[in-house]
């Protein structure tokens, strides 16, 4: 994910509540998709862990050499899909959300300005809410991709969607898989919505699904 600011607009022509994706010869995604999973990795199973995540990926070189630019969304891909690979299905799990926990909070500390930040915690939470989705509407194709994203408001809460989400890109799943998005979407919300929100992909490609869908409710 990039950069939030409330007010953002959408430069790309997409209809409302919905995000164009990159052009689809340049998708790339933020490097904190690499940074993050590989402070996860780190952190829930040590350093061997996210060498063998990363080498599986062919990706050692993010691992050495820290991306400080926007990534190809395809070795993202790879990097996840390579994750997905490991035996250990809890720590598949946690390093996915674990990434997405802290990649928001990257995004607290370093990109969403501090008064930003006041104003959204002291507002209703449905008008928090269509603030920050507009700017994560705005910049949604530094975290999404060619994927396009989009938004609709649903009782106490909003569903928002992922449409070709590169990450899902051939992975056949019985379940949601995209606990990376979840889990920024959902501590976001709790730091900037309401402190009682949660996140839960309800539907995911990767399952069979049109779309993944994240439902947002506090």
């Amino acid at each position: 994910m990039g950069v939030v600011t409330v007010g953002a607009g959408d430069a790309h022509g997409s209809r409302p509540g919905e995000a164009a994706a990159a052009p689809a010869a340049a998708a790339r995604i933020g490097p904190n998709a690499v940074l993050r999973l590989a402070e996860a990795l780190r952190a829930l199973a040590g350093e061997a862990a996210a060498e063998r995540v990363f080498e599986r990926a062919g990706q050692l070189r993010h691992l050495r050499v820290p991306p400080t630019a926007m990534v190809d969304e395809r070795e993202v891909a790879a990097l996840y899909a390579a994750l997905r690979a490991e035996p250990d299905g809890a720590l598949v799990h946690g390093a996915a959300r674990e990434a997405g926990t802290r990649t928001a909070l990257y995004l607290l500390a370093h990109r969403i300005p501090r008064p930003v930040q006041v104003l959204l915690r002291r507002l209703p939470p449905a008008l928090a809410s269509r603030l920050l989705l507009l700017g994560i509407g705005g910049h949604a194709w530094t975290f999404a991709g060619s994927a396009r994203f989009g938004c609709v408001p649903i009782r106490r809460g909003v569903r928002l969607t992922l449409t070709g989400n590169p990450l899902c890109r051939g992975v056949v799943a019985d379940e949601p898989v995209c606990g990376f998005y979840a889990a920024t979407f959902e501590r976001l919300y709790q730091e900037l919505v309401s402190r009682r929100a949660k996140v839960r992909e309800v539907a995911c490609e990767a399952a069979g699904s049109a779309a993944c869908v994240f439902e947002a409710r506090w």
